[in-house]
Order: C-alpha cells, then sequence, then structure tokens
C-alpha cells in the first residue's frame, strides 16, 4: 500500500534542505527502492515542509535507515515522520 509520508521541520531552512538533498540524491543507493515522488518547501510558519509519496512504509523506513548518516551530518533533527495511507497517487 503506497503511503504518504509528511515531516515538519521546525526552523528548517532552504540551504540546510538543499544540502542534504544533493547528498541523498548522489547517493550510491538513490533512486531508494519505492520511491514514488517528493515535494519540499517553507511551511508558513518559519520551518520547512517535506511531503514524499512511497510505494510503502517499509521502502520508506529503509530509505531512512540509509540517509540518517547524512540527516546527522547537516543537523537536521531527528523528528517522527507522519505516515498515512495513499489511496491513490499520481504523477505526471
Amino acid at each position: 500500500m503506497a503511503v504518504i509520508v509528511t515531516v515538519e521541520i521546525p526552523g528548517g531552512t532552504q540551504e540546510v534542505y538543499e544540502r542534504t538533498t544533493e547528498k541523498i540524491t548522489g547517493a550510491s543507493w538513490w533512486p531508494a527502492k519505492g520511491f514514488l515522488a517528493h515535494a519540499a518547501g517553507p511551511d508558513g510558519s518559519g520551518g520547512w515542509r517535506v511531503v514524499d509519496f512511497w510505494e510503502s512504509e517499509a521502502d520508506f523506513m529503509a530509505f531512512v535507515e540509509k540517509a540518517t548518516p547524512i540527516f546527522q551530518e547537516e543537523g537536521t533533527p531527528q523528528i517522527m515522520p507522519r505516515i498515512e495511507e495513499a489511496v491513490n497517487v499520481i504523477v505526471k
């Protein structure tokens, strides 16, 4: 079952997001199994929001395991994402 993963990063910045994303997308394991789509931007309250779509929660958790060293290196706080079932995912 596909899932929607939402991560709210209080105080997150575009600069840290861009550095982190560059490292992740440059990793030998990218694209990660089960990845479908990604969007990110300011959350309107001074932080950063990331919304991903994955084929399953297990695929997302496997990605987190691989990406955690990059998140730690960039100083991204450990945040519990909101994971919800996706009834449908349409990408262009």
